[in-house]
């Protein structure tokens, strides 16, 4: 018998793979179109090599699939629309990544819908700089408009006289400031939404960066404020109706006290969702497929886990394994400084027994580092 249906996927990162690997036992096929040569995503799923501006190639991709995604949010927007003017169904749509790849535009779709955010203000030019301190203050970050990621394209500014070096040394693209604000710490929300439109949420998740770069995630986050994870749902279901949305969609949070402030978003799965493949009743992963298959979504429960990210290398498996309830990811791509590799899921009967078999794997993490 032949598969229920066929997905592509576009890109064949880590996020690709794991999208294929959930697919599986639905009895779902996925294709990635990547341009790489050495895709993580060939384990679980063929690999057509192109380029996402050649339109012929992404044509001949298309034929026979049911449905098209895509693992990473710089894919350019102007080829999921060729997809879609060419008669293929592609979730999520065209808006969603012109409004997430820009960050300018990020910020203002918050703000028109109600979410607040950290104060930010359009910087075009050196002088635009020197006008956006002046109205903003410092501490602030200089961040790119557009494809930063990880940290990358954004520079911290304490002092006036960092300005002068900061505009070149992103590059002169457009950028925007955004005030330096004091939180008590970051928080993320992972929704999914049905071609129906039906949604579920998972439970906000508490999230420690170093270097702008996930390090490790709890999920549930504890001690959040009443009617916290309520008004982030109704943040979220906002935005995914405005965008009509398609898929999962994570939205980062700064946690101020009893109010959220929103940082980013991603159209897309997310880092911070890892920690549902063994975590949850369903994870972001399957829920992803089943959403853009128009299929019936998953529940969203958690139970206590906590998942950590291999940055470089991976530490020694036999040690990582020896935590109880540690499940190890592993990528398959080649090793390099700051790289994500990989990550470890950890669960267990309650938090506190989690975060200390948590606390077991970080230091392994840690000492791959130093």
């Amino acid at each position: 018998m032949g598969a229920e249906a066929r997905v592509g996927i576009l890109g064949g990162g880590q996020l690709g793979r794991m999208l294929a690997q959930a697919a599986l036992p639905l009895g779902v096929d996925c294709v990635v179109y990547d341009d790489a040569h050495d895709s993580c995503a060939a384990a679980y799923a063929p690999v057509v090599q192109g380029s996402l501006a050649d339109r012929e190639a992404l044509e001949r991709f298309a034929v026979g699939l049911d449905v098209i995604t895509f693992e990473f949010e710089n894919v350019p927007a102007e080829a999921v629309q060729f997809l879609r003017d060419t008669g293929h169904l592609v979730h999520p749509g065209p808006l969603a990544l012109t409004t997430a790849q820009d960050r300018w535009n990020e910020k203002r779709f918050f703000r028109d819908h109600g979410i607040r955010t950290t104060p930010f203000a359009k910087v075009d030019d050196e002088a635009g700089l020197q006008e956006a301190i002046a109205q903003l203050g410092l501490p602030a970050v200089l961040k790119a408009r557009r494809l930063g990621y990880d940290g990358k394209g954004q520079l911290y500014l304490a002092h006036p006289e960092q300005a002068e070096v900061a505009w070149p040394a992103l590059g002169g693209v457009p950028c925007i400031l955004e005030k330096v604000v004091t939180f008590d710490r970051e928080v993320s929300l992972l929704s999914v939404r049905g071609r129906s439109g039906e949604v579920r949420h998972y439970p906000l998740v508490e999230n420690r960066h170093a270097g702008g770069v996930l390090r490790w995630s709890q999920a549930p986050a504890l001690g959040l404020p009443d009617g916290m994870q309520q008004r982030a749902e109704a943040a979220a279901e906002r935005v995914l109706e405005a965008l009509d949305y398609v898929g999962v969609l994570a939205i980062e949070w700064f946690q101020v006290g009893d109010d959220l402030l929103a940082n980013e978003m991603a159209p897309r799965v997310h880092n911070s969702g890892h920690f549902s493949i063994e975590g949850a009743a369903t994870s972001q992963f399957e829920n992803h497929i089943r959403a853009v298959l128009g299929w019936p979504l998953g529940e969203t429960e958690v139970s206590p886990c906590m998942m950590v990210n291999l940055l470089g290398q991976i530490p020694d498996r036999g040690q990582i394994l020896s935590v109880p309830g540690a499940r190890l990811h592993d990528y398959a791509k080649a090793p390099r400084q700051g790289r994500k590799l990989g990550h470890v899921t950890i669960t267990g009967p309650d938090m506190p027994t989690v975060a200390e078999r948590a606390r077991r794997v970080r230091a392994l993490v840690e000492g791959t580092e130093s």
